[in-house]
């Protein structure tokens, strides 16, 4: 069976000039078996705001080039999508970008004192190839890139809310 990590690299080559023809950006490819074999590839636009036309037209392109150049021998679904709000972070233009969110960093092994493996709170800059997360209560962390696992953004729906002026509703009373 093929290497997860060959699987997710070979698909990420096949897949970047496939995505930046149609002006957009991939931002990640997993290769995951949630009761068979899902190969998942998210696409946004610079900006943001890919739509279902734009994974529909990518899902077509990127399973004919799948199918040329096949390299994964076992059978899988394709899914082609947004990232989200909770987007991940896995390259550092990621990381440089979300500098000023709150984000969710899992690392491999213990980082710092105390040694936390799971890090939340705000990313205050990306710097030397790490990751600056100021947790509450707890301080600020440089988690290197090479030590995470997973990251992702955490979208904070509530806040988004308290933002947003409220519509005022007006009756007309005579």
């Amino acid at each position: 069976m093929a290497q997860r990590h060959d699987i997710v690299e070979k698909t990420s080559a096949l897949a970047e000039p496939l995505v930046a023809q149609e002006g957009l950006e991939l931002v990640d490819v997993e290769w995951v078996n949630e009761g068979g074999w899902i190969l998942r590839v998210f696409i946004d636009r610079p900006g943001g705001g890919v739509g279902l036309e734009e994974c529909q037209g990518i899902s077509r392109t990127l399973e004919l080039a799948l199918d040329v150049e096949d390299f994964i021998p076992q059978h899988y679904s394709l899914e082609v999508s947004s990232p989200g709000v909770n987007r991940p972070l896995t390259k550092p233009a990621h990381f440089q970008k979300a500098i000023g969110q709150k984000v969710r960093v899992k690392t491999y092994g213990p980082i710092g004192e105390p040694p936390p493996k799971n890090f939340s709170g705000l990313l205050t800059g990306f710097e030397n190839d790490a990751a600056i997360v100021e947790v509450e209560g707890a301080g600020s962390f440089a988690v290197p890139l090479r030590e995470i696992a997973k990251a992702h953004i955490e979208y904070d729906f509530a806040q988004d809310l308290k933002s947003k002026p409220k519509k005022q509703s007006t009756t007309n009373a005579e």
